[in-house]
Parts: structure tokens; sequence; C-alpha cells
């Protein structure tokens, strides 16, 4: 791909944006980046492009600087739809993501994990395996390491795991992973997307360039998958499928036994495995088949089984308070998310909600809301509606901020049960990210804790 001497517009400057662009100048491109942010918003970062000669246009967006371009690439968060980029289009100028861009110059296979939800788990859990198996792996993408930054990093891997948004999927051209893993499409992001077909679509673009030496690791159970998996061209891999002849990943008790057609099955034990509910028993089962498909052994995908904890914000235990635990899972952005949190307690839970709402049908809640949350406390910009929809189903509060939240939560709680937050919603109404908004929760709890110790 030719670079040097070319005019290209990078947009949007957090992480990914700026990794991209010192990527681009480094290769003698002539680099501007916009951002409709102010440099004081956007951190230090911003002042290292300025060494390196990138043209800043802060603040907003100008069309000219688009129409102007002989590519433009795109950070993950920026809408695909925006104006300036439709003025671009309509000139010819060709549109690319950072994950395209990266792909271009990355010469190892590439294992890549996508789906409305579990990404994270599976690609670092799916990275460890492969490391276990005595493979050098760089793991990144959409999990705040861009793949871009593998490429002028000088990392010496044998292969790259990345999790893929839909988001980055909708910028690609010829993206093609040796190995693709698609987890679930559910509701999510709507307030993006004009509809839930144009989600799904998006995420099924995962597969689009694979060929018959490639494979798909397909989520048999999920109907939206199941109803589009007959264009995949490549080898298609079931997981949690009642489909005897397509299963490739069968969990019986705590036994997991992987087939792959040219190799003999390897059985695994997932006893060891410490993550809370069936959802992530799933993740277990895609991680370690995409693992097998890519080269790992079973010794290593066993060990990484073992060792695999758990990561932040994803249902975290982060104390007990008067025979009360506090759970974190920040990360439950979406309905789904919620629905797959609540199935890991056989205990009554509080259930703390909101947040920035993307579009999500919350009355999907109400059976899982009936069965296992003793109480419902709200917070964010989403109270209303979520009241709307769940409020009458169990005692309801509304509060102002997380302290709030957690300490009416503890008010509703009885000893034995959850309090758990489980929002359902982005963070972004009144936190940078949902790491920021799990960790306030932690705070909340920890504090708790402190004023009832004797």
């Amino acid at each position: 791909m030719q670079i040097a001497n070319k005019k290209i517009l990078v947009v949007g400057l957090a992480r990914t944006g700026i990794a991209t662009a010192r990527f681009l100048r480094r290769r003698g491109a002539a680099v501007r980046a916009t951002d409709t942010a102010a440099e004081a918003a956007l951190g230090p970062g911003v002042a290292e492009l300025r060494t390196l000669d990138v043209d800043l246009a802060l603040g907003g967006h100008r069309v000219e600087d688009f129409t102007a371009a002989d590519l433009i690439v795109l950070s993950p968060g920026v809408p695909h739809t925006l104006a300036p980029l439709q003025a671009a289009r309509g000139r010819g100028v060709p549109v690319i993501g950072e994950v395209e861009l990266a792909a271009r110059f990355i010469r190892e296979p590439i294992v890549a994990v996508s789906g409305t939800n579990g990404k994270t788990t599976v690609t670092e859990l799916l990275g460890r395996m492969l490391e276990c198996s005595g493979r050098r792996v760089f793991v990144g993408g959409n999990i705040g390491r861009p793949l871009i930054g593998y490429v002028d990093g000088g990392q010496a891997a044998d292969l790259v795991v990345a999790e893929i948004s839909s988001f980055q999927l909708d910028t690609i051209a010829t993206f093609r992973p040796a190995v693709g893993v698609l987890l679930n499409i559910t509701d999510d992001h709507l307030d993006r997307y004009p509809d839930f077909a144009a989600y799904s679509r998006s995420k099924m673009r995962l597969f689009e360039n694979q060929t018959a030496q490639d494979a798909a690791v397909l989520n048999g159970a999920d109907p939206v998958i199941r109803a589009q998996a007959a264009v995949i061209r490549s080898r298609r891999l079931f997981y949690n499928t009642a489909e005897a002849a397509e299963n490739c990943a069968a969990v019986a008790g705590t036994a997991l036994t992987l087939r792959l057609p040219e190799r003999e099955a390897a059985r695994l034990d997932l006893a060891p495995f410490r993550l809370r509910g069936p959802h992530n028993v799933e993740n277990a089962c895609a991680a370690a088949l995409a693992a097998l498909a890519a080269g790992a052994s079973p010794p290593g995908i066993q060990q990484a089984l073992a060792a695999f904890a758990g990561l932040p914000h994803r249902i975290e235990s982060v104390g007990v308070v008067n025979g009360v635990e506090y759970v974190n899972d920040s990360k439950a952005t979406n309905v789904d998310a919620v629905l797959r949190a609540l199935d890991c307690f056989a205990t009554p839970v509080v259930l703390i909600m909101g947040g920035l709402d993307k579009g999500g049908n919350f009355r999907l809640l109400e059976t899982a809301v009936r069965r296992r949350v003793r109480a419902l406390v709200l917070v964010g910009k989403a109270s209303d509606t979520i009241r709307a929809a769940l409020g009458g189903l169990v005692p309801t509060v509304q509060t102002p901020d997380m302290t709030a939240a957690v300490g009416a939560a503890a008010g509703l709680a009885a000893s034995g049960d959850v309090v758990l937050l489980s929002p359902g919603c982005a963070s972004f109404d009144m936190y940078q990210n949902y790491q920021a908004r799990g960790e306030d929760f932690r705070q909340a709890a920890l504090r708790l804790k402190k004023m009832n110790e004797p």
C-alpha cells in the first residue's frame, strides 16, 4: 500500500487515531488529523503529533479537509455516516478504518473476535491459550491496543489476536482473518444503526473476505447467526449447538470435547474454570475452539482455562458487606449483557441499572427481573425509560449518582443477596468510559465496607 507523499486525513484523535497518525507520518504521508473536541480535551498525545508535523484541525470537522484528501482513515468511534465523509465519498476519496489499514501491513495470521457480548473475555482468553501453547501472540484491536500499534511497534509475533467491533467492520475492504469468531448478535448500538438488520449485517462482515482455507467459529444457538451462516465461504466450526454432526465443541458436565475435521478429538476439563455463568462456559468453548483452529495445543488450552481469572468490570466481585456481595458488571452496556449477568446468580439480586440509552428494549428483562431481582436502583439519563419499562415489577428507586445508588442498594438488600451493577446502558452520560463507572462503583462499595467495619 502506497503511503509516502499521500494526503491522508485521520478522523478521531483518541488512542487509535493518534497511533494511526503517528504510523502514517513516519511512513512519509502528509497527515492531517481532525476531531470535534478541542485540544485541551484530547490529552497529551496531540502534542506529540505536533512534533511529528501532523496538521491538526480540532474543535469540528471541515468539509474541505475531507474532500481534499487522497485517503481517509477513521477511528472506531467515528460514525461512518458523517456528512463530510459522504461528501468525500462523492468525490471518490477512499474511506477505510484503522483495522483495514493495519491489516494491509500485517503478515501474520489474524484471529478476529466479534459479537455483541463477550468479545474482550474471549479475545484475552484465546490469546492466553495460544501463549500457553508456546506461540508468540499480539492481543489487541478494540480493547485499547490498536492493531496499527503492532505494525508500528516492532514486536515479533506468530499470530495477531484482535477484538473487532461492528464499528470497525463498517470500514473494512480487504480485511481477512484466518480465524473469525462470532459469539452472538443481539440488540445493541441502535442509536447508531438505522435498525437491527443493519447492525447484524455489520457483524457478518467479519467473514466477507474469508476463503475455504479460513475458519469461522460460530455460536450454533444464536438464531441470527444461524440465519446468515449459509453465506460464509470458510470452514464453519460450531459450538453451543445440539446438532451432533456439526458440534465442534461439546460440553457434558465439566468435560469439554473439541473436534476438528483434521485432528483427533481433544478432551478438556472445565472444572478449574473460574468464571461465573453459563455464558462464560460458551465463551470458554468459543475461545478453545478458535485457539485449536489457530494452532494451540490441548495442554496449552487447558492451562489457560485453569489460570484465567476473568477481567475487571465483568461479573467482578468487589467485596462482601453485611453478608451482601457487591458485583461490578459495568461492561454490561446492553440488555442482553444484563440478562447474562442475572443468569449467574441463584440468590436475590438488587440490580443497579442506568446510563446513556443506546436504543435497547428494556422490556426484554421483564421475566428475569420478576424471577431474580429483589429491587431495582436506577442512575443516569436512562432512569425514566427503565423505570417505565420495569419499575412496576419490583421496588424501584431513582438516585442521582453512584454513591447514592450503592447506598440505596445496601438498604434494599438482605444478607445473602447480591448487589449487582449491570447498567444495560453506555456510560457517557456521567463517565468517560465503562471502566470509570465500574471503578466508581468499586470505590462506593469499599467505602460502605469501611463504614461497616467494627
